[in-house]
């Protein structure tokens, strides 16, 4: 769905560059040439295949985060949109993983060492079931590791965070 663009959409596209640059890197992040016009500025695109997030930022450009992914037969597809933000979230863990690992507590409050949700949640519906997140485990990011949901350094998913709204479209694909 390649489009003309006028002045305006590169006036915007070269600001948003300026403001992407403009903040403090974090460890994986990083400004990218994104050539596919099928995505509105604002949307989030992850490629499981490639453990990338990507933030489009401006017509044909994104911020690209290295992320974990779901482990082998916990993997998805689709489209879901943001329906939660949480800072510090606590977390319970679902019966799948309570089931895997028995001896979990219930509940781990927000901001506890050995809580997996880092720094932010970004919840993804409709359902509830999956999360893009922050983690206290660093060296998963960039492996397939997770009962579905997305794991970040927490440096980068506070950065997202402070991108996303809610209702924000999340496309997911291999």
């Amino acid at each position: 769905m390649a489009g003309r663009h006028g002045p305006i959409d590169f006036i915007v596209a070269a600001l948003s560059l300026l403001m992407l640059l403009a903040v403090r890197p974090a460890q994986a992040r990083e400004v990218v040439d994104f050539p596919d016009y099928r995505y509105q500025p604002g949307t989030i695109l992850i490629r499981t295949a490639e453990r990338k997030l990507y933030y489009i930022a401006a017509p044909g450009q994104a911020l690209r985060y290295t992320i974990a992914v779901g482990k082998a037969g916990k993997q998805w597809r689709g489209v879901k949109y943001v329906e939660e933000l949480q800072v510090d979230p606590a977390w319970s863990p679902p019966a799948e993983v309570k089931r895997d690992n028995p001896r979990l507590p219930d509940v781990i409050p927000g901001g506890a060492p050995n809580n997996p949700m880092g720094a932010r949640v970004i919840g993804l519906g409709p359902g509830g079931q999956y999360a893009i997140h922050g983690t206290n485990n660093p060296r998963s990011v960039g492996t397939a590791a997770s009962y579905g949901c997305f794991r970040m350094h927490n440096n980068d998913v506070i950065d997202l965070y402070a991108r996303v709204r809610m209702g924000t479209p999340v496309v997911v694909m291999p």
